[in-house]
């Protein structure tokens, strides 16, 4: 029996816009409910105390990638999220940070710059896989971090609502 498609699609107007706003990031192990319907979520419940943390980014070096790929001869399908940002000037108190964001299982929430909200690493959460550490040769290139996390999830990234991405930071 085939799965049954819903819908068409038509092309929208030209106001579309590519890259990552901001990203949210918490422990996977603190998020203990999520309520989602239909691939929207409208509620994250947190453990008592922990929130998620906000990363500002600088303006168009942020990007987040999913790759669902399907195995005909197994039957399944799965999704590769990635999610990759740099962050601008080498300190202690980032690399102590660092340090903590590669022990754990994470999950993100990221606003794009059309102004929605996306989770990645619902399912499994996502691990940090590289972390470049930069001094740069001339005045003018970036000293800082490159960061690059990714994970294998069931299913393609959740739209986050408004309400829910009003929680994230309480």
């Amino acid at each position: 029996m085939p799965c049954a498609l819903t819908q068409g699609y038509n092309l929208d107007c030209r106001f579309n816009y590519g890259g990552v706003r901001e990203i949210y990031v918490i422990e996977f192990e603190n998020v203990t409910a999520i309520t989602e319907t239909a691939g929207v979520i409208s509620a994250i419940t947190k453990a008592s105390t922990k929130t998620f943390k906000k990363y500002n980014l600088i303006a168009h070096t942020a990007e987040a990638d999913e790759a669902l790929a399907a195995s005909r001869e197994m039957g399944t399908l799965t999704n590769k999220q990635t999610i990759k940002f740099p962050i601008n000037k080498m300190t202690t108190a980032v690399r102590n940070e660092l340090l903590l964001l590669a022990q754990n299982r994470l999950i993100f929430v990221f606003v794009d710059e059309n102004g929605t909200g996306w989770m990645y690493g619902r399912d499994y959460g996502l691990m940090l896989d590289t972390s470049a550490n930069k001094t740069g040769r001339l005045l003018a290139d970036r000293n800082g971090y490159e960061l690059a996390f990714s994970g294998d999830e069931r299913n393609l990234a959740y739209e986050v609502n408004s309400t829910a991405l009003g929680t994230l930071t309480t």
